[in-house]
């Protein structure tokens, strides 16, 4: 089973993180942002994977610290959870409607991290969560898990649904880049030979 715990601890944050790849979606969550904590949920849930935070942060001065650090940590937890690689689809994609609202995320697991975020959400808050934030969560979780990360919203209305839709095709995308092929076995899904 491949499996990670993250103990990140800084002046701002405080994260305690279990993450399992082969999961059942059972999941048990506290940042301190609901809106976040639901995201997180759904993420475990299509995702099939196994996650457990507890989070605190400085969220007197601005969720910013706390949003980015989780995205930072589950990055982690990922990178290490995938150990060397090796046999992995290493890519995935989905493309996840939700009522209105259409959202397509994209991944890649290659070891180059780099982030684009495309939301058209124009307002401040969803719930508790600043929205401005999602960017900084998927930014975190691309650096620290070397990954390509593409988040789009193609069309919506509703800003929760479309928050909620690129949360849902970020854990079905993941699935997928994580997921083993039994063709590439022990092998490296890479001509470089290194990711």
């Amino acid at each position: 089973m491949r499996r990670a715990v993250i103990d990140r601890r800084t002046t701002e944050t405080q994260i305690a993180l279990r993450f399992g790849i082969e999961g059942r979606g059972r999941y048990d969550i506290s940042t301190g942002i609901r809106f976040l904590d639901h995201m997180l949920e759904l993420f475990t849930r299509h995702g099939a994977f196994d996650l457990t935070i507890k989070a605190s942060g400085d969220l007197d001065v601005d969720q910013h610290h706390t949003v980015e650090d989780l995205g930072i940590a589950l990055g982690e937890a990922v990178s290490a959870a995938l150990g060397t690689r090796k046999g992995i689809n290493r890519a995935g994609y989905f493309v996840m409607p939700m009522d209105e609202t259409l959202a397509v995320v994209a991944i890649d697991l290659g070891g180059r991290p780099h982030t684009t975020v495309d939301l058209k959400v124009p307002v401040r808050l969803v719930g508790d969560l600043q929205t401005e934030l999602v960017h900084d969560f998927f930014e975190g979780f691309a650096m620290a898990a070397r990954a390509n990360v593409h988040v789009k919203v193609m069309y919506g209305r509703s800003n929760h649904h479309k928050i909620e839709a690129v949360f849902k095709a970020f854990a079905r995308a993941l699935r997928v880049a994580c997921s083993r092929d039994e063709r590439l076995a022990k092998m490296l899904p890479s001509t470089k030979g290194l990711l």
